[in-house]
């Protein structure tokens, strides 16, 4: 990780910045979580994601339970300093969603046409 200095801004979400997760193998976005100023200090002190539970009001080290710990190979900001991009290697099984599944995002929704043809289908 670069030593550069950069400013997040925590000040526009009151407090919190998102944090995407990706793998860094893979390039799949594995899951989406929030820090505070302190969740990240840590994050860039470990090298490991640390997001601010905001339903536990508490640091929360992805993985501390699971063994699924989220090893940050790079981090980088968006270009308004106030959304955290995470490339990382899982460690453990794999597997980062609290449902057993390698990503949080498996539920697609319908798009267009085929949300109509849904809406119109459920009456």
């Amino acid at each position: 990780m670069s030593n550069e200095t950069v400013k997040i801004d925590f000040e526009k979400m009151d407090g919190l910045v998102p944090g995407i997760v990706q793998d860094a193998n893979t390039g799949e976005m594995l899951m989406l979580g929030f820090l505070n100023p302190a969740s990240y200090a840590k994050t860039m002190e470990t090298g490991y994601v640390t997001f601010w539970s905001r339903t536990r009001q508490k640091l929360w080290m992805k993985g501390e339970s699971s063994g699924n710990r989220l090893r940050v190979i790079s981090a980088s900001t968006d270009c308004d300093n106030d959304t955290l991009l995470f490339r990382v290697v899982v460690e453990g099984d794999g597997l980062v969603c609290h449902e057993g599944t390698v990503s949080c995002f498996t539920r697609p929704l319908a798009l267009g046409a085929e949300a109509r043809n849904a809406e119109a289908a459920r009456g």
